[in-house]
């Protein structure tokens, strides 16, 4: 039985949405409270029993990998000051896991993202992450996902079912439901238009694949946005062998999204027991004002 080993975080993007924060910086790299957003994705990698990952990287993406390189420096200069505590995180961070790193050179897009990966992976089923999604749920969504992959043996998606006004944004499954929160994918559909659309089950930004999808890849044309869409490489992939949607457990949030990110940041700091009194206090005197 294959079991998934690698897992692949494509990290190479622009970050327009949050210009001017991210002129200068990853979007990657901003913090929800005090930890950066991909480090929360790094975590989740590791807590779902994998330890081999690779981030693919593009231009002005170098705070990436001193983040999670060791920092002598730092380590130094907290000891030095007899803070104990923070060097322990900052030690502890460099030994989260065995991170590689590869850069994308050109923009194209995220299938092309994933196909830089083709080295690292090999012939083995592996994980795919995006960076923009963070779940917060007792048993890490990634861990739920290769739970189904090791009973299948088939590619599978983490999906979640949308409102109307939000079909147009993701890549949308054609697909019949096998048992609770297990579908059998017949197709995929990148961003249809609602009138068009064959569900609302999008794809959420989890995945566990074949290897069989590089060859896909290699041979992709531009398709959305004149990018390499991995969603058009999955439907020539869907055709070949069984491939499963998984509707998981958990809160998924779109920090890509301002929105999103602030809905994080608060949920993630109520959720802190360092922060969790003081912050409710702080949002109850804010309300109070608002309905004044």
């Amino acid at each position: 039985m294959k079991r998934i080993r690698k897992a692949v975080i494509p990290a190479a993007g622009l970050g327009v949405r949050f210009l001017p924060a991210t002129k200068a910086q990853p979007k990657e790299m901003l913090p929800i409270i005090d930890k950066p957003a991909i480090q929360y994705i790094v975590e989740e990698v590791i807590e779902s029993g994998i330890e081999e990952i690779l981030i693919i990287t593009g231009r002005n993406k170098r705070s990436i990998i001193d983040h999670f390189d060791k920092s002598l420096e730092m380590e130094f200069h907290l000891r030095e000051k007899g803070k104990n505590d923070l060097l322990k995180i900052v030690q502890d961070l460099g030994q989260l896991a065995y991170v590689h790193f590869v850069r994308q050179k050109e923009p194209l897009g995220l299938g092309h993202a994933v196909y830089c990966a083709r080295r690292f992976v090999g012939d083995e089923p592996f994980a795919v992450l995006l960076g923009d999604d963070i779940v917060r749920s007792e048993t890490p969504c990634l861990k739920q996902l290769t739970d189904l992959y090791e009973e299948v043996q088939s590619s599978v998606i983490a999906v979640m079912e949308v409102p109307d006004k939000d079909v147009s944004k993701y890549g949308i499954l054609d697909a019949f439901q096998e048992r609770p929160g297990v579908y059998r994918i017949k197709d995929l559909v990148e961003k249809p238009p609602l009138d068009k659309a064959p569900s609302k089950l999008a794809i959420m930004g989890r995945y566990v694949i074949d290897s069989r999808i590089f060859p896909i890849l290699a041979g992709a044309a531009p398709g959305a946005g004149g990018e390499i869409q991995l969603t058009d490489a999955l439907r020539v992939l869907c055709l070949e062998q069984p491939m499963y949607g998984l509707a998981f457990q958990g809160k998924r949030y779109d920090i890509g999204d301002k929105l999103g990110y602030l809905e994080a940041t608060v949920e993630f700091a109520l959720a802190r027991p360092d922060l969790a009194a003081g912050f409710k206090e702080y949002l109850q005197t804010i309300c109070k004002e608002i309905r004044e």
